[in-house]
């Protein structure tokens, strides 16, 4: 058959007659298409253009999967505030689950209607699923907290959470992009909703949520997503080193066991979440806080006091948090699996995993001349417990590190010792030994 007799392309021929295709000129009203988005299922939602410089960083992985992308539609989802303040983690759990759902049918919908208008549109997943197969690097399309802000959603808070201006901490974020303009867009608001009354900083078990602003990620992570990605690969990294039932039982309690089933046959939990619990930001929550303030510490007081496990990396400054200010929980010592797979994202990767607690005392530079398979060469500079990560090598080392790439990698993994990478010369040291373990304290695996 003719490819012009089939009856499709005759009736896409008939079409293009009777509904000639817009010439790129047709804008969109930005509150026309914020009122799709309620009715689609979004409480809230805001645009950012694709040339705006905020989000520049994003645009190699969004161009990826749509190259013909002009605009960010960032939405927001609202969370059930009373299942959210609770010390049950399956109530909070559930609403997670349901609310990630929600707004991807939402994102899905709303893509479908651009679509019957003629647009282009696709909707990023929200939350899970990622990339998986470049962890443990950036896995995630679309970094949703940034797109928000810069839609005029919201601004970060205290507890690295978004907070919206009326519905505070109790949201969750999605995006769609689409080949539509606008003709405006958002900008992000010029208050933080933010009442930096530091709840979050006393009820967070791991103490990630620094008093001066401080945020350390790795501690929270490790905690907070102790069932999902490297903490679920440590488990089973536990699960095959058990030499038996009776051996994997010390490593592993029957709790957790069980907690790992939920997490595979019910969804991705999370094992904390009390920052977003104690927020009072937003119109929606903050009379409660004006007007019994005892309310609200009483309930902080009751997270403060649960019995519960804690994970910790050892020797990390989550360890020493946990067990100086919360000595009647447990906590266990664990892996977050956090490990690079090559020596630049070992370099990037530092600022992520420093424990600013552990480099006290420390100030020092340090180069790394890396060799073999991967070359690279990077300066870690270590001060008044700040660290500093820059490209190649600047300044005047106090400790030069030059070393194979693969056996660099394979000591992060602990599948190479130290003392037999030097002793054969595929790690070298130029300055203090005292230096090494200085650094590798802050690092913490």
């Amino acid at each position: 058959m003719n490819l012009d007799d089939h009856p499709t392309v005759q009736w896409y021929r008939q079409q293009e007659l009777t509904q000639p295709r817009s010439d790129g000129s047709t804008k969109l009203d930005p509150q026309w298409l914020k009122n799709l988005c309620i009715e689609a299922g979004a409480v809230d939602a805001g645009f950012v253009e694709t040339e705006r410089s905020a989000i520049a960083d994003q645009m190699s992985d969004l161009m990826e999967v749509f190259p013909a992308g002009k605009t960010l539609i960032c939405i927001v989802h609202r969370l059930n505030h009373e299942n959210m303040r609770t010390v049950a983690h399956s109530v909070t759990n559930l609403e997670f689950q349901q609310a990630w759902k929600d707004a991807n049918l939402t994102a899905r919908t709303i893509a479908f209607r651009l679509q019957e208008l003629g647009f282009r549109a696709l909707n990023v997943p929200v939350g899970f699923p990622m990339e998986i197969d470049r962890w443990p690097a950036k896995m995630w399309l679309s970094c949703d907290k940034i797109n928000a802000t810069e839609a005029g959603l919201g601004q970060m808070g205290w507890n690295r959470l978004v907070l919206h201006p009326r519905f505070g901490a109790n949201i969750v974020l999605g995006t769609i992009l689409t080949d539509a303009e606008l003709t405006s867009y958002g900008a992000p608001i010029e208050f933080n909703p933010c009442v930096e009354c530091k709840l979050c900083v006393s009820v967070c078990p791991v103490g990630a949520v620094g008093a001066d602003g401080y945020f350390d990620f790795v501690s929270c992570f490790t905690h907070n997503y102790r069932e999902r990605m490297g903490g679920f690969a440590d488990w089973v990294e536990k699960l095959v080193a058990s030499h038996s039932v009776k051996d994997y039982r010390t490593r592993v309690t029957d709790s957790e066991t069980v907690s790992m089933w939920q997490n595979l046959s019910i969804g991705g939990q999370t094992r904390c979440d009390r920052c977003m619990a104690v927020c009072p930001a937003g119109e929606n929550q903050i009379g409660g806080f004006l007007e019994d303030r005892k309310d609200f510490a009483r309930f902080v007081k009751k997270m403060q006091d649960k019995e519960e496990t804690i994970y910790v990396v050892p020797g990390s400054d989550a360890e020493a948090y946990a067990t100086s200010r919360f000595p009647h929980k447990k906590i266990k010592r664990v892996s977050n699996g956090l490990r690079p797979n090559s020596v630049m994202m070992f370099l990037k990767s530092l600022p992520i995993a420093f424990q600013r607690h552990q480099a006290e005392g420390l100030n020092a530079t340090f180069h790394f001349t890396f060799t073999g398979q991967e070359t690279c060469k990077g300066t870690v500079i270590i001060r008044d417990k700040t660290i500093k990560v820059l490209d190649g090598i600047v300044g005047t080392a106090d400790l030069h590190i030059t070393a194979d790439s693969r056996t660099w990698i394979s000591f992060l993994a602990k599948e190479a010792s130290l003392p037999w990478a030097l002793i054969s010369r595929r790690i070298r040291i130029k300055g203090s030994p005292k230096l090494m373990k200085a650094f590798v304290r802050c690092f913490p695996a």
